[in-house]
């Protein structure tokens, strides 16, 4: 039987994090065009409708199905708008281990979402999921995800050379690929802080909490 994660979704005081639904499409296409996001991905450009909804009602629920990992829509708890995605993949289910890649929206930079969501799902996926390792890849000249994944706690284990290619662009306003490093990082049980007012909710797509979510209460 293949190992997944369970269908749930994550709060904090600002942010509930939940599967993609059909709603999110027009904001997600908006979203992935943004030129940094173009930059620093390997999402399509330029990113269609077509391309969101394929990813938000296909391959984002096949990455849970088939034990790869799991999708968050990020999106504000008050407003409900979408502020970015948070991604677990390559998950290995014999060491617990598992990789986390984010992108915010670029109305909701600054406000320091991405941190945020990547500690609320940490503390689930370490406490609740009992995981032991989360891995971070960073493109070495992206020093806003570099920002979030220090803040976050997160420790540089090195620099994988030459293993990205990034966009740049062109003197005629197109994209060229470019070679780039990326810096691994990695976060730890013991490398969150154990105090109980970190610890955000997880509720299955019932309304129930997680297995673990008595122990949770909202993120300060």
């Amino acid at each position: 039987m293949t190992s997944t994660f369970p269908d749930i979704s994550i709060s904090t005081d600002r942010l509930v994090l939940r599967p993609f639904e059909a709603g999110d499409v027009p904001a997600l296409a908006e979203m992935m065009n943004d030129e940094l996001i173009t930059a620093w991905t390997a999402a399509p450009h330029p990113y269609t409708t077509a391309d969101a909804r394929d990813w938000a009602l296909r391959r984002a629920p096949a990455e849970r199905s088939t034990g790869r990992g799991i999708v968050f829509a990020v999106t504000e708890f008050l407003t409900h708008r979408l502020v970015g995605t948070l991604h677990l993949r390559n998950t290995d289910w014999r060491t617990l281990t598992t990789e986390v890649s984010y992108v915010t929206a670029p109305w909701a930079r600054g406000e320091g979402y991405a941190c945020e969501s990547l500690l609320a799902v940490a503390e689930w996926l370490f406490r609740d999921q009992r995981f032991q390792r989360l891995e971070l890849r960073t493109a070495a000249d992206n020093t806003a995800a570099q920002q979030v994944a220090q803040k976050a706690g997160c420790v540089s284990e090195g620099v994988l050379r030459n293993a990205w290619i990034g966009r740049s662009r062109t003197e005629g306003a197109g994209w060229t690929e470019i070679r780039t490093d990326l810096i691994l990082w990695s976060l730890l049980p013991e490398d969150l802080d154990d105090g109980e007012d970190h610890h955000p909710v997880g509720w299955d797509r019932a309304g129930h909490p997680s297995h673990a979510a008595p122990a949770f209460p909202l993120w300060r």
